[in-house]
């Protein structure tokens, strides 16, 4: 079958969507994959911005039609990492996606029938935009599905022949797709009508004739089921359908709320999982503003919490400043997570402790404390700081690669180059400010003279190949925990920073972060090591030797990144 892009409609020239990819899937498995059938121009596979996981789909762009039409011929449904990719036309109109024109429901399908099947059956019809049998989140089929036809003249052709055929010995219904909005429209108040309803909390004693008995008085009962476990004892839940719409909401309304043997029973609309699912993620945000909106203002945040920090003790080291309803530490598995919250009964209370707690030692580190914010503010109060960094370093004449204006150091150059960022001084201290080019064409640090240069690192001492005849005793083992000697990554001496000077401490600082930050994000190591070293240095000591807190810290800079680069669309970023 020819499958060239039909003739009106918008497609990129060329360009194939691949879905259903397994999450392992790489670019270079696409390419692998797909250069077999032609020229391959690009391809890339989407995937979340924070995590950087496969979103399961992507796009293939080809140098001419033909392969690509070869390529959805000779493809189509082929298995890569055991799992069938589904292949279509690339389809960036979305009105044309959403207008239903072409587009025919099936349901009533066989679980057996899968996308391939689905696609071989239709076909011979003519031109198929997109085919998709929807799976639940086992990834079996849920009994229904969709294909989107070329043209409407099509897709009624399909709903002629094949509605009422028999596949895999069951009967289908094939319809024109109307969407969920419209049919609501279209039935108005019938809509809202239910026979089917949904009855539970009755207790392990109920047997069905009772439970038929308890709700055909109030209208003609088509069927009744109470459910039960294998050993045949009731489960507490069932469901009635009734012949009148009238008598289930009649059930519903007398019988919701009732007592029966000792227990209060439910009555209420049978549903179906997704909905009752939307119903209750919808009731919980509602139930979660209403909490945020009580306690705004009352409720402080507190991180970077000592290991050994429990409720009570976070309650005693807050309850001086006021009155406290709640005091919790946040645990996984039972481990802290290094942050919790202390909710006070009025705002004052709230901002003393702030003021009082916020950079306060407690244990072994500084406090964090601030006012509890949703992710989503707190989310867009970073996007908007860093847009404002941003316009203060084009203000002053400083290029940076499409990021936030944080000091990167130049990849080439021996030793590295740290420095806070001059963008938030009003003017810089020394007058003369070079660049440093990099590798791709974008520009580095300015370099500020000889005071950020790292220091030259003596020569190590060189160790006797043998032991000097007639010393006893044991010779120092260099993983030994009583050893002087530092490692690259390993902490400096606590002595050495309290000697130093703030510049040389923060260039030291500077060195540890980088290396640390390196290992863990090399792509983005200079952006993230510049935004850290805006932190205290007492701070930034402990991030170095603490893992966990560093990593917190590193996981914050890489969402803010994250959140520029979406709400910048104008800007040209470069990593």
């Amino acid at each position: 079958m020819n499958n060239i892009p039909p003739q009106g409609v918008m497609f990129p020239m060329g360009s194939l969507y691949v879905g259903d990819l397994h999450q392992d899937v790489t670019e270079g498995m696409l390419y692998e994959k797909f250069s077999t059938a032609g020229q391959v121009l690009s391809l890339r596979i989407c995937r979340d911005a924070r995590t950087k996981q496969s979103l399961g789909y992507g796009y293939v762009n080809f140098n001419s039609p033909e392969d690509a039409e070869r390529a959805l011929d000779t493809m189509n449904f082929d298995p890569l990492k055991g799992k069938p990719i589904r292949i279509m036309w690339c389809q960036r109109d979305p009105s044309l996606r959403k207008s239903g024109i072409g587009n025919v429901f099936i349901k009533n399908l066989d679980k057996n029938i899968d996308n391939k099947a689905m696609y071989d059956t239709f076909s011979a019809f003519g031109n198929i935009l997109s085919c998709k049998v929807a799976l639940d989140e086992a990834g079996y089929s849920k009994g229904y599905g969709f294909v989107h036809f070329e043209s409407e003249e099509i897709a009624n052709r399909a709903i002629e022949k094949v509605n009422g055929m028999l596949l895999n010995e069951k009967t289908v219904y094939v319809g024109k797709f109307v969407p969920r909005i419209e049919r609501e429209k279209a039935l108005g108040e019938k809509a809202k009508q239910f026979t089917n309803i949904y009855v539970k909390n009755f207790g392990q004693l109920m047997s069905d004739e009772q439970f038929f008995e308890i709700f055909s008085k109030f209208g003609k009962v088509t069927s009744s089921m109470v459910a039960r476990h294998p050993d045949k004892s009731s489960k507490g839940f069932g469901f009635v359908a009734y012949e009148d719409p009238k008598a289930a909401e009649k059930a519903v309304q007398e019988m919701n709320g009732s007592e029966f043997e000792g227990r209060t029973l439910y009555v209420g609309r049978a549903q179906k999982k997704a909905e009752r699912m939307n119903e209750l993620r919808k009731k919980y945000e509602q139930q979660r503003m209403e909490r945020f909106s009580k306690f705004q203002g009352v409720n402080v945040y507190i991180k970077n919490l000592d290991d050994s920090f429990t409720d009570e003790r976070l309650k005693s080291e807050f309850e001086c400043f006021g009155n406290i309803t709640s005091a919790k530490v946040m645990t996984e598995n039972g481990r802290s997570r290094g942050f919790g919250f202390v909710c006070f009964s009025a705002p004052d209370e709230a901002n003393k402790a702030i003021h009082e707690m916020n950079g306060k030692i407690v244990g072994s580190k500084p406090l964090y404390v601030a006012l509890a914010q949703r992710k989503e503010a707190r989310r867009a109060l970073l996007t908007s700081q860093y847009v404002a960094r941003a316009q203060a370093a084009r203000q002053q004449g400083l290029q940076f690669a499409g990021g936030p204006p944080f000091l990167i150091p130049a990849v080439a150059q021996t030793p590295r180059i740290y420095g806070p960022t001059p963008a938030l001084r009003p003017a810089p201290r020394w007058p003369a400010l070079q660049t440093m080019p990099r590798p791709n064409g974008a520009f580095g640090l300015p370099l500020l003279g000889t005071a950020y240069r790292a220091p030259a690192r003596p020569a190590p001492i060189r160790q006797h190949a043998r032991p000097i005849t007639g010393v006893s005793g044991p010779t120092a083992r260099p993983n030994s925990k009583y050893t002087t000697r530092h490692g690259p990554d390993s902490p400096m001496p606590d002595s050495r920073m309290v000697h130093a000077a703030p510049q040389e401490q923060k260039q030291l600082l500077g060195e540890q972060l980088f290396r640390i930050v390196e290992k863990l994000h090399p792509e983005m190591a200079g952006k993230i090591t510049g935004m850290l070293l805006e932190i205290d240095n007492s701070e930034l000591l402990h991030m170095i030797k603490n893992q966990e807190s560093l990593r917190a810290k590193v996981e914050e800079a890489i969402a803010v990144l994250e959140a520029h680069k979406a709400n910048k669309k104008g800007m040209v970023i470069q990593d």
